[in-house]
């Protein structure tokens, strides 16, 4: 499912400014959100039990935090990793994006709800593509420029530009509230994430992506980072409305 923004929104106003081989490149913020539901086993009670230990004893998740967890040890002991693997690929499939996601480095995730973010400082030549593994927490992925909450459940799957903002936030909640974290919730989420490439042709244009809108600005840069409204901006962490940086 393709989520397109709401009229006039902010998401016109955005660059991502990213590095494409020794140079930077200028690109719009792709506005659109792929979003749906595939079938996914549950993962082994014994993993799940890992995962848990991991979060509380190794990673020690704060509300807010995202950290990786180990993938290649979690793979030895997930016999229907493959399974979830071809289900999101079968799905990025249907959606014109072909093979993508083969040659796309993964990832496994862990977070405890999520501070509204964007990640085009570091990964602006990529999208990211997340399969949510946890059962229903009460949680959403909320997209504020898009409009849009995508209740966590088990075999959730998205596509999106890394320089949307979004955030893991309570679903009765306006926002991200630390209180809606207290210790005794279990409120964890475990997802898969690829890289997928933003210059891919099918990403660039399931997304919306258009490039070299700025090729003045982007010779002048030396990193990755993302504009809004013609200069450096960040998201406040709470409500993920954009702001200018500094």
């Amino acid at each position: 499912m393709r989520q397109p923004p709401p009229p006039h929104s902010v998401q016109d106003l955005l660059s991502s400014y990213f590095w494409s081989g020794d140079a930077i490149r200028s690109r719009s913020v792709g506005s659109a959100v792929l979003s749906g539901k595939v079938d996914v086993p549950a993962p082994p009670a014994r993993l799940v039990a890992d995962w848990e230990r991991d979060i509380s004893e190794r990673l020690g998740l704060e509300p807010g935090d995202v950290e990786a967890l180990p993938l290649p040890r979690a793979r030895t002991r997930w016999p229907d990793y493959k399974l979830c693997v071809q289900a999101v690929a079968d799905w990025t499939h249907s959606l014109g994006l072909q093979e993508v996601l083969a040659s796309a480095e993964v990832a496994l995730m862990a977070c405890r709800g999520a501070r509204y973010h964007h990640d085009g400082a570091q990964y602006g030549s990529a999208a990211f593509c997340n399969l949510f593994l946890s059962e229903d927490q009460g949680l959403d992925l909320h997209f504020p420029s898009a409009g849009l909450r995508i209740p966590l459940v088990k075999g959730t799957v998205v596509v999106f530009d890394t320089g949307q903002p979004h955030a893991v936030v309570d679903r009765r909640s306006t926002g991200f509230d630390v209180a809606d974290f207290p210790p005794d919730r279990d409120c964890s989420q475990v997802f898969l994430t690829w890289e997928l490439p933003i210059k891919n042709t099918d990403v660039a244009r399931a997304l919306g992506v258009c490039f070299d809108i700025d090729p003045a600005t982007a010779a002048q840069l030396d990193e990755e980072q993302v504009w809004w409204n013609g200069a450096p901006a960040s998201v406040c962490p709470s409500s993920g409305r954009w702001r200018q940086a500094g």
